[in-house]
C-alpha cells in the first residue's frame, strides 16, 4: 500500500470526521501539526503528501525522495511550489467550492453582528441591564436594516456569487465587479468598476483570490472613498488589505466598521492593528470550517487520491 503522510491534520478533522476512508488507501501517517523543521523528516518514505498550510516549497519537493502526490486539503494551493512539482512529474491536487455555503454564511454572521450586534446587547442583558431598564426595551448602538442598502461584492466566484443570492434574499441592491460579462452576472446584480463599488457600497465584501494584482486592494486610498457610513467584510484572504490603514480609517470613523475572518498573518501577532481597532470585529480564521464544509473538504480530497492512484488525477494544479 502506498505511503500517505498527512503534515497538518488537526484543523480539517480535529476528532468529529471519520478517517477511515483516508486510512483505506494506504498506509497512512496522520499528523496533528509539523514544524518547519520536521517537513522533510516527516515526509521522507511518503509516496503522497497532504498539506492544508505547511508549506511544501522547491527545496522540500525536490529531496524527498518518493514523493509522487501532494494533496492540498484547500482551495489556494499558494503553499506549494508547483513549478518544482512539475518538474519532478509530481501530481498537486486542492480541493474546489467545499466551503462555498458556509464562508457566504459567514459573510452575513459578520454583516448581522455590525448591524444588530447582538453578542454586544445580549452580553449587557446577562450583566443585568435589561432587568434594572425603566424601559421595555433598550439599544444603545445603531440598528441597520439591511434592505435598500447596497451591498457591493468584489469578485463574482462561487462564493461571491453566493453571497450575492443571499444579498439579494435580504432585499439589498447588489453591485458587483466581475472578469466575466456582465450578461452572466446573477439576476438582481449589476456590474460596475471597483472604483464605483468602493464609492457607492453602504457594505463591501471581498471574495476575489490574493491574485499580485489585489494584494493590498483596500489601502487608504481607497477606503478614503468610502462611505463613512460603510462596512468592510472580508472572508477571503487578509492581504488583500492593508492592516493598519483599515485600522487608521476605523479609528478616525472614516467608515463605520469591518468584520475580518482573515489576516495577513496567522495566527495574527499581538500587535496587529486591527485587533485593538474601533467597530472592527475579527474572528479565527473559521468561515470555511463548519462540519458541513469540512467533511466534504476531506471527502473530496479521498476521492482526489483515489483517482490519482487509479492513473486519472482529478481537481490537479500541477
Amino acid at each position: 500500500m502506498p505511503r500517505i503522510v498527512y503534515l497538518d491534520c488537526y484543523s480539517v478533522n480535529p476528532g468529529d470526521l471519520s478517517w477511515e476512508p483516508l486510512r483505506a488507501l494506504g498506509d497512512c501517517v496522520l499528523y496533528d501539526r509539523t514544524p518547519a523543521d520536521q517537513v522533510i523528516e516527516r515526509a521522507a518514505d511518503a509516496e503522497l503528501v497532504l498539506t492544508n498550510k505547511i508549506v511544501l516549497d522547491g527545496p522540500t519537493i525536490r529531496v524527498l525522495p518518493r514523493l509522487r502526490y501532494i494533496g492540498v486539503t484547500a482551495t489556494g494551493y499558494n503553499i506549494v511550489d508547483v513549478t518544482a512539482a512539475r518538474e519532478r512529474s509530481i501530481v498537486v491536487t486542492n480541493v474546489p467550492a467545499y466551503g462555498t455555503a458556509s464562508v457566504a454564511q459567514m459573510t452575513f454572521a459578520l454583516l448581522l453582528e455590525l448591524t444588530q450586534h447582538v453578542g454586544h446587547h445580549a452580553r449587557t442583558v446577562r450583566e443585568g441591564r435589561w432587568s434594572a431598564s425603566p424601559d421595555f426595551c433598550y439599544w444603545d448602538r445603531p440598528l441597520l436594516e439591511l434592505a435598500g442598502l447596497t451591498m457591493g461584492i468584489v469578485g463574482l466566484g462561487q462564493i461571491g456569487r453566493e453571497v450575492a443570492r443571499l444579498a439579494v434574499a435580504f432585499r439589498m441592491n447588489v453591485i458587483a465587479t466581475s472578469r466575466r460579462p456582465a450578461a452572466e452576472a446573477p439576476p438582481g446584480v449589476r456590474i460596475v468598476g471597483l472604483d464605483e463599488l468602493f464609492r457607492t457600497s453602504d457594505v463591501v465584501s471581498l471574495h476575489c483570490p490574493l491574485t499580485p494584482d489585489a494584494q493590498n486592494l483596500v489601502d487608504a486610498r481607497r477606503l478614503a472613498t468610502m462611505k463613512p457610513t460603510a462596512l468592510l467584510i472580508n472572508t477571503s484572504r487578509g492581504g488583500l488589505v492593508v492592516e493598519q490603514d483599515l485600522a487608521d480609517a476605523l479609528n478616525a470613523g472614516r467608515i463605520a466598521g469591518a468584520g475580518v475572518d482573515v489576516l495577513s498573518v496567522e495566527p495574527p501577532l499581538p500587535a496587529n492593528p486591527l485587533l485593538s481597532a474601533r467597530k472592527c470585529y475579527v474572528t479565527p480564521h473559521i468561515a470555511w470550517a463548519t462540519r458541513a464544509a469540512r467533511g466534504r473538504l476531506l471527502e473530496v480530497a479521498v476521492d482526489n487520491i483515489r483517482a490519482f492512484l487509479q492513473g486519472a488525477p482529478i481537481n490537479s494544479v500541477a
